[in-house]
């Protein structure tokens, strides 16, 4: 079963930076699309970037260009966050739609898998 590992979150004073990561348990998987969506305090699970095979991105309109997501080639997945705000403050999840190496150089199908959550304070 893979699992995704997040680090990065923490404390940070309104107008810092984080940079979130989320690393596979294993490299035998192709992925299909990558995401970060993040919980504030009493509010639903929100999409806050995706990153498709392909290169496209896709972020909500209140991170737009302050939060970059990217992934390197050994499928890390990064959330560069700039000029944090107090209600960027959430539990952080990154999101995979990936398959997992089967056998013999097939794969499962495609499944769904989440991190384990990483909490965000951003202090005014």
């Amino acid at each position: 079963q893979v699992q995704l590992v997040e680090s990065g979150g923490g404390l940070v004073q309104a107008g810092g930076s984080l940079r979130l990561s989320c690393a596979a348990s294993t490299n035998r998987i192709l992925i299909n699309n990558m995401a970060w969506y993040r919980q504030p305090p009493g509010k639903e699970r929100e999409l806050v970037a995706s990153l498709a095979t392909g290169g496209d991105t896709n972020y909500a309109r209140s991170v737009q260009g302050r939060f970059t997501i990217s992934r390197d080639n050994v499928n890390i997945l990064y959330l560069q966050m700039n000029n944090l705000k107090p209600e960027d403050t959430a539990v952080y999840y990154c999101y995979e739609k990936l398959r997992e190496y089967a056998y013999g150089g097939s794969y499962y199908d495609p499944k769904d898998y989440w991190g384990q959550g990483t909490q965000v304070t951003v202090s005014s």
